[in-house]
């Protein structure tokens, strides 16, 4: 808080640009120049809400504002049960979808997306994006082909034999499998989805 002083003086007052120096007469209590100044926040205050409270409460309507929003039309937090994801997603962790990852483009070959599983519904798988439409998934001794070709898939850590003829993707469906291809075929949910069911792209 700035200093202010009162005191009496004997001597004559005098008035200048920068204020009254002097004071009134013998009998008159003199004050300094910081009086009416406002009294400065206390360290706590201002470690609390700044020097400013109106501006600050601004500031959190603000951020919770955008919190919201975020959460509610952003991002998607999504919790993994089971292994099919193993190990690049582990069964019970926790992970952030954006859900505007593909507002200006489509999703690609390697994505790790969520899935609804029906329209509208709150059911979703995290699985990733192997097929692009109007293509062909075969598996040959757990070997991927596209369109009858091999694809190297690095994120695959634990390989499988499985065998599954060439299947067709639609001009609007992606196929989408699990990256633990250890487990069997029979176990794993995969499938093609339609583009309204990918919710988003794995952002965290």
């Amino acid at each position: 808080m700035a200093p202010s002083y009162a005191g009496r003086s004997h001597g004559t007052s005098s008035i200048s640009g920068n204020g009254l120096t002097g004071c009134l007469s013998s009998e008159v209590i003199c004050m300094g120049t910081n009086a009416d100044a406002a009294q400065e926040p206390s360290l706590l205050t201002r470690v609390l809400i700044g020097r400013k409270p109106k501006r600050t409460l601004v500031r959190i309507v603000i951020l919770v504002a955008v919190a919201f929003l975020g959460r509610a039309f952003v991002l998607l937090p999504v919790k993994v049960y089971g292994p099919s994801m193993s190990p690049t997603y582990l069964d019970h962790s926790i992970h952030i979808i954006n859900r505007l990852a593909y507002l200006f483009h489509e999703p690609q070959r390697g994505d790790a997306v969520a899935i609804r599983l029906l329209a509208g519904g709150h059911i979703m798988y995290l699985k990733r994006i192997i097929g692009l439409p109007g293509e062909t998934v075969a598996f040959h001794h757990g070997q991927l082909y596209i369109n009858g070709h091999p694809l190297d898939e690095p994120y695959v850590m634990l390989r499988s034999n499985w065998e599954h003829k060439a299947e067709p993707i639609g001009p609007n469906q992606y196929y989408v499998v699990g990256d633990n291809r250890g487990m069997a075929w029979e176990e794993h949910a995969q499938g093609r989805p339609t583009r309204d069911l990918i919710v988003g792209k794995v952002f965290l």
